[in-house]
């Protein structure tokens, strides 16, 4: 990775579906990613559905606050269509984000739900860019997946 590890985000956002939105939810989730893979600067972004308990976790890698600004700019519409559907539950900020983009995320989650930051204590990204060739099969070494 070619930025300050210690400038690295990652959000993960815990939304509680509204009852009889699973569907219109899913749908605008997907277009909101398609979105964000075209245009948006998050180095990763996953959404996962709990059907059974009407929750939705989204996971979200940034190089650093800039990027997160970048992406509040670009997504607002996106964002809104998203929240026809759902209420943050939760929202959980790991590493240390600049005062502006903390105040931010507050001002963003207002009474809405649960808001917790944990700084950064060691860590890495690790990203391939194209698959490894490894020549073997069915091995335990590092090119086994």
């Amino acid at each position: 990775m070619t930025t300050q590890d210690n400038a690295v985000l990652l959000f993960r956002n815990t939304m509680r579906i509204t009852d009889g939105h699973l569907e219109s939810f899913r749908g605008a989730i997907a277009r909101a990613v398609a979105f964000a893979e075209r245009h948006g600067p998050q180095l990763m972004v996953q959404t996962f559905v709990d059907e059974e308990r009407m929750l939705a976790h989204s996971f979200q890698l940034y190089r650093d606050s800039d990027a997160v600004r970048t992406h509040w700019k670009l997504a607002d519409p996106y964002i809104r269509e998203v929240m026809e559907h759902c209420r943050v539950e939760r929202f959980e900020v790991f590493g240390e984000p600049d005062a502006d983009v903390a105040d931010g995320v507050r001002s963003a989650l207002g009474e809405q739900g649960a808001l917790t930051f944990s700084p950064r204590i060691a860590g890495f990204v690790r990203f391939a860019t194209a698959p490894r060739a490894s020549g073997l099969s069915g091995g335990s070494g590092p090119d086994t997946p």
